[in-house]
């Protein structure tokens, strides 16, 4: 698998249930949780970054919610597997971090992380609320300068939770 111009690491969440998206096979059959330790987000401006932020889970790691999907090669059978974080629209409390989106971060309960991973439930309307934005744990923000060089620009500050 080689990433194109075309390939996505982010699904939004509203082409989820638009047959014929990228997304759609994948949310009813192949959705999976991307363990992190944390996420940075990147506000545009004029199309030049403006600001960029490293957010931590404060109390355990964050799950992201995700499709992954297994690509094979036509000619040699050779298979390759990915997974892209599904995106929200932005929470009030990340809008001045991020404008545009958020990822779905889920909740750390058993039986809705059962369920979600759970190919044989394929009737997403229980997880409609999951679409939504949601911050289901503290979040520590850190300013930072650049991800190359990551150097704080500012003291860290805590979103609480939802």
């Amino acid at each position: 698998f080689k990433p194109s111009k075309y390939t996505s690491f982010n699904t939004r969440y509203d082409k989820l249930n638009i047959p014929r998206s990228a997304g759609f096979q994948a949310y009813r059959k192949s959705r999976c949780i991307i363990p992190v330790i944390g996420f940075g987000e990147t506000e545009f401006k004029d199309r030049k970054a403006q600001h960029y932020h490293d957010m931590v889970g404060l109390d355990k790691p964050l799950l992201m919610g995700g499709l992954t999907r297994v690509w094979r090669h036509p000619k040699t059978g050779q298979t390759t597997r990915s997974c892209s974080v599904i995106t929200v629209p932005p929470h009030p409390k990340l809008q001045h971090i991020h404008s545009k989106s958020m990822p779905l971060i889920m909740p750390h309960d058993k039986g809705l992380i059962s369920n979600w991973l759970n190919p044989e439930l394929q009737n997403t309307e229980m997880f409609a609320s999951l679409l939504s934005p949601n911050i289901p744990q503290n979040l520590l923000a850190t300013p930072i300068d650049k991800p190359s060089t990551y150097q704080a620009t500012a003291d860290s500050f805590t979103i609480a939770a939802d």
